[in-house]
């Protein structure tokens, strides 16, 4: 432990971001610059605890005390080998999780939990900056080549994790580009792609193997896929979209949110778009309070949308923690991301009744009407609040209420099973098919990076087992209850 009394001295603080006015001009990270000076108070905030349930809170089972106090120590190259020993990609998690871990933090029972995640993210940019992370093949062969089908966060820390254990692993990724979401789902004022980039290209130089515009089940034989690799991991995510099929569904307006973000996305990467779907000038109304949805809000402020609205069906979460959710329980609590900072309403307990169009066809209106939650026979069940309904302005419509399975397509020309919920049927990460494994949201249904992560990690051992009857990639450490399972 480093300094004792850290946790008593030093208040929780984070790097400032960008005025919400400036950063709405452009698509890039909106933090600024952050001392290591303070990061390493930050580190000292770490009590060093008897049980850490951080290490249970995260996903990955980071060892979390170990590399805080290696921070405070500035020994960054310890640092950075405990915490990759654990996590592929902190250079993305650190960016992009929601941090189950500091939900976990035991500081955090009555005061502000240790700053984890940016101790994460500082953490992967000192190892780059100073040579820790470098092209590291494996020494040997085993001569067993293995496809991962999809480059989202679970197809890349299984594909990393395999080619570190000696096999040939070739990625199959049906889009111009390899990341998958973390590519074209995460916006780059949260994640720039430069770190993807990184990444990839590391992971090239140490030999594993990426093809593009490549979509099994259409231009890549699902069959020749069985007959050249020795094993394959299905890892495409969860992407079939829920939709909203209510009166005026059809109308011209009306967007799923993943199709919004992708083809900002790619316009920001450079790529050439053909009908995209733009929120300049328009009255936006983004349906779904999640993760999603925030990010459709503040791609929306970033094209000059005239307004945008924020719909949640269920009721606004409180401030602090009940009793339904006490520590270390994931909070259900009310949270404001960076995308609602720079503007916009947010309105919950709303029920999205009607969409309302012109004689073109073309969305204008959207019909609204207030809910409540009420118990019946045990059952919360919502009721329409009489005289609430409304028509508000509408020109473009966002649905992002979340995603049901994978496309049923390339797991019917795999000949793998599917759960009543339409994923990937596993035991073990292992499908019906002998030598066929999943990981991720193809396995889990809708989830975080850091359980696809983790998840593609836990895959790629059970994989190295059934091939050499044997395994040397490190497992999660599961001695303590995991108290992150959100999905």
């Amino acid at each position: 432990m480093g300094q004792q009394d850290g946790f008593l001295k030093f208040d929780r603080e984070l790097p400032d971001s960008r005025s919400p006015k400036k950063r709405v001009e452009d698509f890039k990270e909106i933090y600024q610059p952050f001392p290591e000076v303070k990061t390493k108070k930050q580190a000292a905030r770490c009590m060093d605890c008897g049980i850490p349930f951080c290490h249970s809170g995260c996903p990955l089972g980071n060892i979390i005390p170990e590399f805080n106090d290696a921070v405070y120590r500035e020994n960054w190259e310890e640092a950075a080998e405990i915490l990759y020993s654990t996590n592929n990609f902190p250079e993305f998690t650190g960016r992009i999780c929601p941090a189950p871990c500091e939900a976990s933090c035991v500081l955090g029972i009555n005061k502000p939990a240790v700053a984890i995640e940016h101790i994460e993210k500082t953490i992967a940019e000192k190892a780059y900056e100073l040579g820790y992370i470098k092209p590291n093949p494996p020494k040997e062969r085993t001569g067993k080549k293995v496809a991962v089908i999809g480059s989202g966060p679970a197809g890349l820390a299984a594909a990393d994790q395999l080619n570190k254990a000696g096999h040939w692993v070739t990625v199959f990724e049906r889009e111009s580009r390899i990341g998958g979401l973390l590519r074209y789902g995460i916006p780059d004022f949260k994640l720039e792609k430069q770190y993807v980039e990184r990444r990839i290209n590391i992971m090239d130089e140490e030999g594993v193997r990426f093809k593009v515009n490549a979509e099994v089940g259409k231009n890549i034989n699902p069959d020749m896929l069985k007959e050249d690799f020795d094993s394959i991991v299905i890892c495409t995510g969860s992407t079939v979209p829920r939709d909203l099929p209510i009166p005026g569904r059809e109308l011209k307006g009306i967007h799923f949110a993943m199709d919004f973000l992708t083809m900002q996305n790619k316009e920001v990467a450079g790529d050439s778009i053909e009908n995209k779907i733009s929120a300049q000038g328009k009255n936006v109304v983004v349906i779904g309070g999640g993760d999603t949805g925030s990010d459709c809000i503040g791609t929306s402020h970033r094209q000059h949308a005239a307004s945008v609205l924020q719909l949640e069906l269920m009721p606004k979460p409180p401030q602090n923690r009940g009793e339904s959710d006490p520590w270390p329980l994931w909070p259900m609590t009310l949270r404001t991301s960076s995308s609602h900072e720079e503007g916009g309403e947010r309105k919950w307990g709303v029920l999205t009744k009607e969409f309302k169009g012109n004689d073109k066809g073309e969305l204008t209106h959207i019909t609204l009407v207030d809910i409540e939650w009420v118990n019946q026979g045990g059952r919360q069940n919502m009721v329409e609040i009489q005289g609430t309904e409304r028509d508000v302005p509408c020109e473009l419509a966002l649905l992002a209420i979340g995603f049901t399975h994978p496309e049923n397509h390339l797991l019917d020309s795999l000949g793998v099973n599917k759960t009543q919920a339409g994923t990937v049927e596993a035991n073990s990460y292992k499908t019906n098919v002998e030598n066929i494994f999943t990981a991720g949201d193809a396995r889990r249904g809708q989830s975080l990076v850091v359980w696809a992560i983790s998840e593609g990690r836990e895959a790629a051992r059970e994989v190295d087992q059934y091939l050499m009857g044997r395994t040397e990639l490190p497992a999660k450490d599961d001695s303590f209850f995991n108290v992150a399972e959100l999905g």
